[in-house]
């Protein structure tokens, strides 16, 4: 069963409304505070990128419908504090801390931030898996879209794209699985491919001839078709 944040291809969610010239702007003065607290936040390397979206896939479905963006960014990382024991649940309900942080050393001061948003936190690393795939192989994406590891666990394959038919693009190298790593299971890294599918494939329909949709999926989601 899929969790309520994968929604591709519902009907009835609104349109999607890119920002205008590609650049982000936020709506209320808040919501750049919720993301420079989520990033230093992360930066106490208490759990990684992986983990941090299973947190928000993990509210509450009513939660989840009723939150917006940066509201859901706060309650899942409202739940990491607590859950990886950086603050009490006491701690949090007085906004407060009951006495110094083993982990004040880590905090991510604001003269810093630029290099540490310039150095990213690539998730390429080496691995002994062997590359199955070239460009131009058919495959097959699993069915049903789940992580096999963790039941209920954090995965890149979305549920609209399970079990449709596309062919590989390109090989990105080896990349940190996020399914493994979401769960303290190891980086697991294995073949990242770029696989295009046509829309009729994932929606039945497509708006254009030719129309396409290209997604990132690690090797273990795929198939020889």
């Amino acid at each position: 069963m899929t969790r309520p944040h994968d929604m591709g291809g519902r009907f009835g969610d609104g349109a999607v409304r890119p920002e205008p010239d590609g650049i982000p702007e936020f709506a209320a003065d808040w919501h750049g505070r919720a993301l420079a607290v989520t990033l230093a936040a992360g930066a106490l390397g208490q759990w990684s990128i992986d983990t941090s979206r299973h947190a928000r896939e993990c509210l509450s479905p009513k939660d989840y419908a009723r939150f917006s963006y940066y509201e859901k960014w706060l309650a899942a990382l409202a739940d990491l504090l607590v859950a990886k024991g950086v603050v009490s649940e006491d701690e949090l309900r007085a906004g407060q801390a009951e006495g110094a942080s083993p982990l004040a050393d880590r905090t991510l001061l604001a003269e810093n931030v630029a290099a540490v948003l310039a150095r990213g936190g690539p998730a390429d690393r080496p691995s002994d898996v062997a590359q199955q795939f070239q460009p131009g192989d058919a495959v097959r994406t699993r069915r049903p879209a789940r992580n096999v590891m963790v039941d209920g666990g954090h995965t890149r394959l979305p549920a609209y794209a399970q079990g449709a038919r596309g062919q590989i693009l390109r090989c990105h190298g080896t990349h940190i699985l996020p399914d493994s790593n979401a769960h303290g299971l190891g980086e697991a890294p294995e073949p990242l491919y770029a696989v295009a599918f046509p829309a009729f494939e994932l929606w039945g329909q497509a708006e254009g001839a030719g129309d396409e949709v290209v997604l990132d999926l690690w090797q273990s989601y795929l198939d020889p078709a």
